[in-house]
């Protein structure tokens, strides 16, 4: 092994490696190695040809420059200093280290005892390094060639009022779709392809946000079994496209894939980790952070050998560290000006914003985010909770970020399955849940609205189990939520009973008109527009197989019927601001047309008293109105009346007088979904005969 190649002294900025055309600059955080060392490898990545010590220390960071390094190169680091686990420090030379800044990730990480830095048979309390070289079994990092031409592209910019999020899974949505290339299923080139924009486009979503695309670990418990960590959620790089969703050239086909999807008009959101890392607790390997700087990269307890875990993961990423909050900030630009994404949704995101007291909505890094010229301008979501103490903070980020919004998801699972003394609640989440984000000017855009997520049951299965079923997953069904807030309609999976089956179907329609024409933003969980199933399974995050792939093929009459119903409801929300208003609604009349923005509706067709709404009713009634604006593609005022019936008689329903054009037209039915398509028109003079657990919308039209 070499160790004559000239090296310069080179820049401490930026991080990375980057080539000039001439050289390429490796720049390295760590602020209590005692020594780095730049490790090449030869094109296949087995045989490490050269070890260069980086010169310089800089500010906290080891550089060098190396003359002759041209794009392709694959390298990785040793970093030296104490393992010293007492005090927070588990350096170890022995093994390879993944650049936290490259932005391509060659092999496979499948986890042998060597990625680990400690003695795993030592005894207990026994603190010595592990020996044994990883180098064989890491994958490599490669210098790469900045660059791509994105030619006349186009941002959608889709504003935050008209947004629909649709969430998927880059490899399950397009593995089993027939009419995609079978070299390109399951990758960024399928789901960048004609017959998935197709698809897209005609549901009417303008959005689509991606399940982790960062390299991860896959845990040794999972591989033991036969399983992976499908979901994704264990980054150990925050730069890279991991292997599982990318042929040869991996930047260049994410690139590729935003610019198909921005040419159709839908934007592309990644969901991002920036929580946790794939290296696990005390016990977990050593793979990159850890062995950099591990006293710098992650929080650790008053007893450094052990990490503090806001998560449920193992460790917590260390935000407040101006260094990792950096890596954390140059990642997010990163995806934004070289790779044209649209936003984020941030996964368990009160970690992040947590100081030292707790979470703490002027955290650095939301700060950071909100003054950021850049990312001030896309998509900001948090999921706004993790697990540690006063995790929960729904309606508590600053304006600027929408949130993913639980109390309605919970709500409307509750109503929708029959539950009573909900009608308040239900108003709440209807319209905006402006009890929760009506603050600092924020928007009911603000509300990320979802009855399913990739986490929990698929909405099919919302209607058809009451219990999870998690056997397959190998935890003898323990893991998983038991709190569905589901019912089954009256028989526990799969049934031949007519009956229960046009009831779910029913079932499904009421979720998704309601979560489509509520005031906020609406997310579709990919496949549920079509009945997709999971079997029950509630938590299939290690389900990398049919259990969790989308089935194109198999779908059934009432599940094309169901697209199309998604397809209508789209289109409703799209054509009438009444239903994406960017502002709250008031109760109070609109202008000088005497007519107030929403008001609730007995049966009798009269405006609800106090006391309605302490009545166990499972029916709420509201006529909305919007009247005409100048900036938007509304040519007239609107008025729509919506009735949910979720109780299990049937009821009249005293319709209002219409107060624009004196007719009331069935926009949909969810009970009579052919009444819609007949354009029926009711008089206020008889009253509305509501179906059992139903939906319907009326337009003064």
């Amino acid at each position: 092994m070499s160790t004559q190649r000239r090296i310069q002294p080179g820049s401490p900025s930026p991080l990375g490696a980057t080539w000039d055309g001439r050289g390429v600059n490796f720049a390295l955080f760590s602020e209590n190695a005692e020594k780095v060392e730049l490790c090449l490898f030869e094109p296949g990545g087995r045989r490490e040809t050269e070890r260069i010590v980086l010169p310089e220390f800089t500010n906290q960071i080891w550089h060098g420059y190396i003359p002759g390094i041209h794009p392709g190169q694959l390298y990785g680091y040793r970093v030296h200093g104490p393992y010293d686990p007492r005090n927070g420090h588990r350096f170890n030379p022995h093994k390879l280290l993944i650049d936290p800044y490259a932005t391509v990730i060659e092999g496979p990480l499948l986890l042998t005892d060597a990625h680990f830095g400690y003695r795993r048979d030592a005894p207990k309390g026994d603190v010595a390094p592990d020996r044994r070289d990883s180098a064989r079994v890491v994958p490599k990092c490669r210098v790469v060639e900045a660059g791509f031409t994105w030619g006349t592209e186009r941002l959608p910019n889709t504003p935050w009022s008209q947004t629909v999020i649709y969430e998927l899974h880059v490899k399950g949505f397009t593995k089993l779709h027939p009419d995609i290339p079978e070299a390109q299923r399951g990758t960024l080139s399928g789901l960048g392809s004609p017959p998935v924009i197709d698809h897209l486009l005609k549901l009417g979503v303008t959005a689509v946000e991606l399940l982790p695309i960062h390299p991860i670990a896959d845990e040794q418990h999972l591989v033991s079994r036969g399983l992976r960590n499908y979901w994704g959620y264990s980054s150990i790089n925050f730069f890279a496209v991991d292997d599982r969703f990318v042929g040869s050239d991996r930047l260049r086909e994410f690139r590729t894939m935003v610019a198909n999807l921005h040419a159709a008009g839908i934007e592309v959101l990644l969901d991002v980790v920036y929580n946790h890392t794939g290296e696990g607790n005390e016990f977990g390997p050593t793979l990159s952070f850890r062995g950099i700087d591990n006293a710098s990269y992650y929080m650790l307890e008053p007893d450094k050998r052990r990490y503090t875990d806001f998560t449920g993961c193992g460790n917590s990423v260390n935000l407040r560290h101006p260094r990792v909050l950096q890596m954390v900030m140059d990642s997010l630009r990163f995806w934004v000006q070289e790779m044209h994404v649209d936003g984020f949704r941030f996964d368990l995101a009160t970690t992040l914003a947590r100081e030292q007291h707790g979470y703490d909505p002027g955290a650095g890094f939301l700060d950071a985010v909100m003054q950021d010229p850049v990312l001030s301008r896309v998509k900001m979501i948090a999921e706004p909770w993790d697990i540690g103490f006063g995790g929960y903070q729904v309606g508590n980020y600053p304006p600027g970020w929408a949130e993913w919004n639980d109390r309605f998801r919970d709500s409307v699972r509750r109503f929708w399955r029959g539950d009573s003394h909900l009608i308040g609640e239900l108003a709440g989440r209807l319209t905006g849940s402006s009890d929760l984000f009506q603050r600092g000017g924020r928007r009911p855009w603000s509300s990320i609205n979802f009855v399913t997520a990739h986490d929990g049951f698929t909405l099919n299965d919302l209607v058809s189990y009451e219990r999870k079923h998690n056997d397959t997953n190998g935890e003898n069904n323990r893991d998983g939520t038991d709190n569905n807030l589901s019912w089954n309609c009256g028989a526990e999976g799969l049934t031949d009973n007519a009956g229960v089956r046009a009831l779910r179907e029913q079932q499904k329609r009421n979720f998704l008109a309601l979560m489509l024409l509520a005031q906020g933003t609406p997310m579709i969980t990919a496949g549920d527009e079509f009945g997709r199933s999971q079997r029950g399974n509630n938590n299939a995050y290690c389900q990398d197989n049919e259990v969790s792939w989308v089935d194109w093929e198999g779908r059934t009459v009432d599940d094309q019927r169901l697209t199309r119903f998604v397809s209508q409801l789209l289109d409703l929300r799209r054509n009438h601001p009444v239903f994406r208003r960017s502002k709250f609604l008031t109760g109070r009349p609109v202008g000088d047309t005497g007519i107030k923005d929403v008001m609730w509706l007995t049966s009798a067709g009269v405006e609800m008293s106090t006391t309605d709404w302490t009545s166990a009713s499972r029916t709420l009634g509201a006529m909305v109105f919007a009247a005409r604006q100048p900036t938007t593609t509304s040519v007239e005022d609107d008025l729509f009346v919506l009735i949910l019936n979720a109780d299990a008689s049937d009821m009249a329903f005293v319709l209002p007088e219409p107060r624009l054009h004196g007719r009331w037209q069935v926009v949909l039915d969810t009970a009579r979904p052919e009444m819609a398509e007949s354009a029926t028109v009711h008089s206020a003079a008889n009253p509305y005969m509501l179906c059992a657990r139903s939906f319907v919308v009326l337009h003064d039209a």
